[in-house]
């Protein structure tokens, strides 16, 4: 009986790790060139005074997802179609338009300007990565693009690594984690509105139920789905956390006031070592390439599903 059971939780947590994707790479994508920007410039600007926003941040962002993966599992249609379904072309014409108008993000200068970093010209690494989007999304199909994602999501670590080569001061970091810190001015309020926009943003709930839906998830297998969400919420929360936290720890307590997340990157070589700071620009790299691949596939999803088009990467 014992070993039959051990069988059982194989075979689930293999199918379990099948099925994880979607919701893993949805939440970790939105840590991209523009989110660490604002993480990295509010732990410059007030040290560990935010660490308590990611507690109910985490909640939000959990809940969230969660609905749309449950819609994708139990209707097996994607967000613009639904929308399209229930309210029809007009409504979601603007839903596509403002979408749109939101994945216009600034990831190939945020590529670009990281890679600078390592010498390397922008005029050079932006049309290889446009290149090497192309070939991914066009030429592969979706398991490839999954597993090329997931395995940019492992160098996030490169992040939590880095808060610890930090040294922060452990007890202020879990007192300012469970102790809400509160200032009443404008920059302070500006960039707490900031990270929850960052964190929680409209083309994540597009993207994860249309990729839901391309994967073909069975409503009885839903539960791995969740735990995929949550995991995956769990581990972007997470790394924003510690890129909070690394700067707190370095530039806030030396007085270095930065404005963009490569500032960060270049200040804290004299503060925590060289290493560190190639492990933030690793990072940076990886979340501006990451996020240019997936907004303009968020963005292709939606419209088409928005049209009755038919979408995925499968699809010729």
């Amino acid at each position: 009986m014992l070993k039959w059971l051990q069988r059982i939780d194989r075979k689930s947590l293999l199918f379990f790790l099948s099925i994880v994707g979607p919701g893993f790479i949805t939440a970790n994508v939105d840590n991209d060139a523009a989110g660490i920007t604002t993480y990295s410039v509010a732990g410059s600007h007030y040290g560990y005074a935010l660490l308590w926003s990611f507690i109910p941040m985490l909640a939000l962002l959990v809940i969230v997802q969660e609905m749309v993966a449950r819609l994708g599992v139990v209707t097996g249609k994607g967000l613009s179609d639904l929308i399209r379904e229930e309210y029809g072309v007009k409504t979601t014409v603007l839903v596509m338009l403002a979408l749109l108008v939101t994945n216009l993000g600034a990831e190939f200068a945020g590529l670009a300007a990281s890679l600078e970093i390592f010498g390397i010209s922008r005029y050079f690494s932006v049309p290889l990565a446009c290149g090497v989007i192309w070939l991914l999304v066009v030429r592969g199909n979706y398991k490839t693009v999954e597993r090329v994602f997931l395995g940019a999501c492992v160098i996030y670590f490169s992040y939590i690594l880095s808060g610890f080569m930090a040294g922060p001061d452990w007890g202020e970091v879990a007192r300012h984690t469970v102790w809400p810190t509160f200032h009443m001015d404008a920059a302070f309020i500006g960039l707490l509105i900031g990270m929850v926009g960052t964190t929680i943003s409209p083309w994540m709930q597009f993207y994860q139920q249309a990729s839901i839906v391309e994967k073909n998830v069975r409503i009885e297998d839903y539960r791995f789905v969740r735990w995929d969400v949550i995991l995956g919420c769990i581990m972007a929360s997470t790394v924003a956390f510690f890129i909070v936290m690394a700067c707190g720890a370095t530039l806030f307590k030396s007085g270095i006031v930065i404005g963009t997340a490569e500032d960060a990157a270049m200040a804290l070589t004299p503060l925590a070592g060289e290493f560190a700071k190639i492990l933030f620009a690793v990072g940076l790299v990886n979340a501006s390439l990451f996020a240019a691949t997936i907004l303009p596939l968020s963005t292709t999803y939606t419209i088409c599903e928005g049209m009755g088009w038919e979408s995925g990467v499968n699809k010729e």
